[in-house]
């Protein structure tokens, strides 16, 4: 058994056209488009990269992007005047904090800075807490990303049991509350967990965010298992991701690869919450 391969550029592609078509359809009704701000502080190369693929994505489904790039010596007080003005802002309707912040800067107090709406990221208390008790919220971009890769499957997640790696509130604990809102009897595993290669084995879902290279082989894995790999490490012989895809390619019933797989996702879904920041304004 070979498992079949979930393609993520295929799902973001479908959603970034849905979304271009929606915008159109402001422009035509006179409406002005969707903004996005974004504020990148410091040179991390790394985010700056990130940062430029967000633009040319904004731009391709006709997003307004307006890039804030301060220095990584902003202080504390000045960066958080100017996620305050982004907020006042009535022409933007979302707002982007590049992480890691540059050391010496506070994440939670910046991040307190931007209302809940214009929260793209779903990082605030706030939308945290509305995804914990599910109600209507903007909600982080990757586990949103793989929970529409589930939905391209066309498979109920009711009565499944669903096992998630990591606890992180960018990706394990928001995707732990969607599972189970969708129905799945959810455990998750994380640097303290007894056995958690056991536990995976029993999973139908199989949701990897580690952040550790090729944790997961195919002895954690059942058969048949759908196996979402949100991992992405950069090695010599190319990028790959939290789970050894090519032990498991043969044990899983479905798997995302590294690339291809999450990663276009949480572009895609950070479009999209923009233009539901949008609508909802």
């Amino acid at each position: 058994m070979v498992a079949s391969i979930i393609d993520g550029k295929k799902v973001a592609g479908g959603i970034k056209e849905d979304l271009k078509q929606q915008v159109a359809g402001f422009l035509a009704n006179g409406d002005r488009a969707p903004c996005l701000a974004v504020v990148l502080v410091g040179e991390d190369p790394a985010s700056k990269v990130y940062v430029g693929h967000k633009e040319k994505a904004c731009a391709a489904v006709g997003i307004r992007s307006v890039a804030h790039r301060v220095p990584s010596a902003i202080s504390q007080d000045d960066l958080k005047d100017l996620l305050k003005k982004l907020a006042e802002d009535d022409s933007v309707d979302g707002i982007l904090l590049q992480l890691p912040l540059p050391k010496g800067l506070n994440q939670e107090q910046a991040l307190d800075c931007i209302p809940a709406a214009k929260d793209v990221d779903g990082l605030t208390p706030e939308n945290q807490g509305l995804l914990a008790v599910n109600r209507q919220g903007l909600f982080s971009c990757t586990p949103l990303g793989c929970m529409e890769l589930l939905k391209s499957l066309d498979v109920s997640l009711v009565g499944k049991r669903a096992v998630v790696v990591g606890r992180s509130i960018l990706v394990g604990s928001p995707i732990s509350l969607m599972l189970r809102h969708q129905g799945a009897t959810v455990t998750v595993c994380h640097s303290k967990t007894v056995d958690p290669e056991k536990i995976c084995r029993e999973a139908d879902v199989l949701v990897v965010a580690a952040g550790v290279k090729e944790l997961v082989g195919k002895d954690w894995v059942k058969e048949g298992a759908v196996v979402i790999d949100v991992g992405i490490h950069r090695t010599e012989s190319g990028l790959v991701g939290d789970v050894d895809f090519d032990e498991i390619k043969h044990r899983a019933g479905a798997i995302t690869p590294v690339p291809g797989g999450v990663g276009p996702m949480t572009i895609a879904m950070l479009l999209s919450n923009c233009v539901t920041a949008y609508k909802r304004r």
